[in-house]
């Protein structure tokens, strides 16, 4: 029935239901569709954020019997990427019986551990042995009588629950539509005052729930969709007829600076600002320079605004109580005069952190988490937010980007409070919060790192490039052929996935690999790439340099002098170019780093008919001896050095392996398969190891995990050789 032409109209948010699509899905099936609509318009709900439920007639496995079943998005879950995998589904019969099992608890009420106590009953309710954990929203959609229910994060709507105003605006916008309630932690109170209300007043839609967001219904998938999508557009209609345009925030007290100054500052100062917000753990950055948060960090409003905190509890819990704003002036002020004031404001930061933590805190109360912040305003420049890894980072940078239209809605129509500290505390520091923590996996043993990987194009950077993604490093894969760089990168996107967060400007709103073109024989190049590679993730952990080139030599072992200079320029040259650059951002950031260099046994052996690549790859080796000294303590820097790897290598062309065949004497047909023929090559050359095993391309980026890794914290100036076992390419 619908079609783009018949679809209604809206502003603030986008219409997407689609009746010929939704008419071929199962009642669990429409949740999911409708989930993903709402979850991929951010006015609707941020990442992660908003819950939706359907109760469902479902064939109970035990009785064979219809029971009534409630479908609501598990325990963190984000709407915009769920499957029906990620929702939990539960007996409606057996939650509402909890209510007389809570009744008979004392004390309870809000906050209490009688009210905490009653999720561990959620698992007793599951439907069809369904593990997947129920939300502490549950009771939400469980009381309230309807059979579609949203609890959406809107910014218009959150603007309305966050103003001082708050119930007077709820009744002023929605007349008797909507009711309203004060801040109340999400859980089984919170679900019976909505169960009070649904049944006090049977024309509401739903209620705005102070400083939170807001909850509707209606019996049926649509008409649910229909009544959230209309709420948030008259909310947004509301806020924009009184918006303050120019004078939003009180007006521009700065202006931002061209991006290209911009850019520039934020390579000077990223790394360092990492190196002082990752005493404890490695953060990752994201930055944010959209018009909406440039606004917000020139304005005159800004410092108080910040100073108040969020109010949404999905916003604080990534962007902690509040931002640091760095009170800098962009057009009389440098850059050692910003870094004096965020170092100033970091110590202030922290000693505040700790005393929210001490005033707020309970006997029971979880150990204070890190204390630095994970979201700063600079005027000027915008946001950096920062998480433990890419997608965390984007999701704080578009939570505060939410928090900001929350902020220029309730400005628009009143007064902009916050949630008071002991309440936002009381969720920051919940003991189910807590739980869900230790419940998520263990971090990869790469998680936080940012590692570079040039010659990623092809052959073993390409190998190594998947393998230190699957460890969890954010990957930035660097080659001559930016082209085949880029495709990497997608291959390893593809896989892995660009994460939920949607924050980031420019380079900055990338997933957790990108590919970037490098000349690493031209500084300013080698410059550029680690500039990139800084504004997408804020500094850098690791470099790995598999580029290298090998030239044949004429048929008398001859080679040019052009040949010579080009071999030592790339194999030599361009890696000390590589490390010198490098080596300038990792003193700016103070963390330790790895630099890994590919060698060759060649560089052990002497023979006949590759001087000049022979004698490159030994100067590399010795290269790498020196950078281990001038780069220590800070820099680890060691060596990879392969042997005969065929298969998959850009160094074995099938002009090559053929004369090589020929050189050996092994048979082989003109027109014989190029694979087929490096496979004969490279048996040859594995029977002449001690393992007779081939080497492949996966051998050397095992080699390389384990140098950049903390496996191997203690190790540098070394060579590692992974040749099969060649005793004339034996160290001594």
């Amino acid at each position: 029935m619908s079609s783009s032409s018949t679809k209604p109209r809206m502003k603030y948010v986008n219409y997407e239901w689609d009746d010929a699509h939704a008419s071929k899905l199962s009642p669990a099936e429409l949740l999911v569709y409708r989930s993903n609509l709402l979850g991929s318009d951010q006015r609707i709900t941020n990442t992660g954020g908003g819950n939706t439920s359907a109760k469902t007639i479902e064939r109970d496995p035990l009785t064979g019997k219809d029971t009534e079943v409630l479908w609501v998005k598990g325990s963190g879950g984000d709407l915009r990427t769920s499957k029906l995998a990620n929702f939990a589904s539960l007996y409606q019969e057996k939650l509402l019986t909890l209510q007389a099992t809570y009744a008979a608890m004392n004390p309870k009420g809000p906050k209490s551990e009688a009210e905490d106590r009653m999720v561990g009953f959620y698992p007793h309710c599951a439907f069809n042995l369904n593990p997947r954990a129920a939300s502490i929203d549950t009771p939400l959609h469980s009381y309230i009588g309807a059979s579609d229910i949203d609890h959406m994060h809107p910014n218009s709507i959150i603007a309305i629950a966050a103003a001082k105003r708050s119930k007077e605006l709820t009744a002023e916008i929605f007349g008797g539509e909507m009711a309203w309630t004060p801040w109340l932690r999400p859980g089984l109170e919170l679900g019976l005052e909505l169960q009070r209300i649904f049944k006090s007043n049977p024309k509401l839609k739903g209620v705005v729930l102070g400083q939170h967001g807001v909850i509707n219904w209606a019996d049926g998938g649509k008409e649910c969709y229909d009544v959230t999508l209309n709420l948030i557009e008259k909310a947004a209609e509301y806020i924009e007829a009184r918006d303050k345009k120019d004078k939003t925030f009180g007006g521009a007290k700065y202006n931002s600076l061209p991006d290209a100054d911009r850019d520039e500052i934020l390579f000077e100062l990223l790394p360092w600002l990492r190196g002082q917000v990752s005493e404890e753990r490695r953060f990752v950055a994201t930055i944010h320079s959209d018009a909406t948060i440039s606004r917000f960090v020139n304005s005159n409003d800004a410092p108080r605004l910040a100073g108040l905190g969020t109010s949404c509890p999905d916003h604080f819990l990534r962007t902690k109580i509040k931002p640091l704003y760095a009170d800098w002036n962009p057009a009389k002020e440098n850059v050692e005069e910003l870094k004096q004031k965020l170092t100033a404001g970091m110590e202030q930061y922290r000693k505040d952190y700790a005393d929210y933590y001490n005033r707020c805190k309970h006997p029971n109360s979880p150990a204070m988490r890190q204390s630095n912040p994970t979201v700063m305003l600079i005027p000027g420049i915008g946001m950096i937010a920062w998480g433990k890894d890419k997608s965390e980072s984007r999701v704080t940078a578009e939570f505060y980007n939410c928090a900001v239209e929350v902020m220029r809605g309730a400005e628009a129509i009143d007064e902009y409070i916050a949630l008071p500290q002991q309440e936002a505390f009381d969720i920051e520091y919940w003991l189910l919060e807590e739980a869900k923590l230790k419940r998520m996996p263990a971090e990869k043993e790469l998680a936080q790192r940012i590692v570079i990987v040039i010659g990623a194009g092809n052959g073993i950077g390409k190998t190594v490039a998947h393998r230190l993604a699957r460890e969890g490093a954010q990957i930035i894969c660097a080659d001559l052929n930016g082209d085949a760089a880029t495709a990497t990168a997608k291959e390893l996107t593809d896989l892995y996935g660009v994460g939920i967060g949607v924050g980031g400007t420019g380079i900055s709103g990338s997933g957790p690999a990108i590919g970037l073109p490098v000349n690493i024989t031209d500084r300013a190049s080698v410059r550029e790439l680690l500039k990139q590679t800084i504004l997408a993730y804020g500094g850098v952990d690791s470099i790995v340099v598999t580029a290298g080139i090998f030239v044949p030599p004429d048929n008398t072992g001859h080679a040019t002098d052009e040949q010579w200079k080009r071999t030592f320029e790339i194999n030599v040259m361009g890696s000390y170019m590589v490390a010198d650059e490098a080596a300038k951002v990792w003193k700016r950031q103070g963390l330790r780093g790895n630099i890994v260099l590919t060698t060759s046994v060649n560089a052990f052996v002497s023979k006949k008919g590759s001087i000049a690549y022979d004698a490159s790859k030994a100067a590399a080796n010795h290269l790498m001896r020196e950078l281990a000294i001038e780069l220590a303590p800070l820099v680890r820097v060691n060596a990879l050095a392969p042997a005969t790897v065929i298969e998959g290598s850009t160094m074995f062309p099938r002009d090559r392996v053929m004369a090589s065949l020929k050189k050996y004497d092994i048979q082989f047909k003109e027109d014989e398969d190029t694979e087929a023929l490096r496979r004969k090559l490279a048996n040859f050359y594995a029977q002449r190891t001690l393992t007779k095993r081939a080497i492949t391309t996966e051998d050397q980026a095992e080699a390389v995990f384990f140098l950049v890794s903390e496996r191997s914290a203690k190790i540098t100036g070394q060579t590692i050789v992974v040749d099969g076992g060649l005793p004339e390419a034996f160290l001594r």
